[in-house]
């Protein structure tokens, strides 16, 4: 079934003619705010292994975690292309040239045809920049920056260590140098409207973000949110709440705009709640079975939610 969204599956089809799976590394990096360069504990919501690092090969170097990563994509989908997805913690967090060779390293595995990179606003030197650039002329290059929500007093709580206008800036540094950016988001933060989750929309749209990637509010075993989930301090949405919001997310979103996530489950071992992201694909078909409903698309309302570009 054609998606009423422009899904990333349908954008790597496009280029490479073929369907390519993501494998995820984790390279070793740590992360300013685990360090004490913006803080010691992480954001609120981050277990003590870093975003995504649930089913990576602890240890291993970067070439044998793609080739083990390869050996269970091609057993179970027949896959014959691959991006390596650097995903734990923050992976532009060394100087210029350890970045060059574990970057190098990862392309040279065969069968990968381009690289994502994770990493946070704030650690975009300009010497990184010039670096990850080269990356974006010569394969196929995304850079994902963390933001979560574009209000400071939102990334306070979360205790990000940065606030927006460090985003803002590595976004203009990023489309400077021709780098393709998708942009984190999380729906149902403590704290925000309805109204201000959906003005997101509106923001990414005026900046030129060319991906997004959606998130609900997950609560994981041992972080500072699982202890405010304990004590009642947050309200997660239920799954119908979630589905509505992500149709009426994307309905505001440039419909140009690379969809790449659209939910998650955080894993059996780690999730506390919600109990229902486990269910991945019937959140998915949910929200496809929603906008057939509502004989909407990805970008629908753009003309009625306004582009701040248009604002001046």
């Amino acid at each position: 079934m054609e998606k009423r969204y422009n899904a990333f599956s349908q954008e790597l089809k496009r280029v490479f003619g073929c369907r390519v799976h993501r494998i995820s590394v984790d390279a070793g990096f740590s992360c300013p705010n685990r360090d004490g360069a913006s803080g010691t504990s992480g954001c609120i919501y981050c277990g003590g292994k870093g975003s995504g690092a649930h089913g990576i090969l602890p240890g291993a170097s970067v070439t044998d975690q793609l080739e083990a990563g390869k050996e269970v994509m091609v057993r179970k989908y027949k896959a014959k292309r691959f991006l390596a997805y650097f995903q734990a913690y923050t992976n532009t967090y060394a100087p210029p040239e350890i970045l060059r060779r574990l970057y190098d390293e990862a392309l040279a595995v065969d069968g990968v045809v381009g690289l994502i990179v994770g990493t946070r606003p704030d650690c975009l030197p300009r010497e990184t920049a010039d670096l990850l650039a080269g990356y974006a002329r010569s394969t196929y290059f995304w850079l994902e920056l963390g933001l979560q929500s574009p209000l400071d007093r939102t990334l306070e709580l979360l205790r990000r260590g940065h606030d927006f206008a460090a985003f803002r800036t590595a976004v203009g540094a990023c489309r400077e140098r021709g780098i393709r950016v998708c942009a984190h988001i999380i729906l149902g933060l403590p704290g925000e409207t309805r109204e201000e989750m959906l003005d997101t929309a509106r923001v990414l749209n005026g900046m030129g973000i060319d991906g997004v990637k959606i998130h609900l509010l997950h609560v994981m075993k041992d972080t500072p949110l699982a202890e405010m989930y304990g004590r009642g301090e947050v309200t997660l949405l239920d799954r119908d709440e979630y589905v509505g919001l992500v149709c009426d997310f994307l309905e505001r979103l440039r419909p140009e705009i690379s969809i790449q996530r659209l939910t998650g489950d955080g894993g059996h071992d780690h999730l506390v709640a919600p109990l229902w992201s486990l269910r991945k694909f019937e959140v998915l078909n949910a929200i496809d079975s929603e906008l057939e409903r509502r004989g909407t698309r990805q970008g629908s309302t753009v003309a009625e939610a306004g582009d701040e570009r248009k604002r001046g």
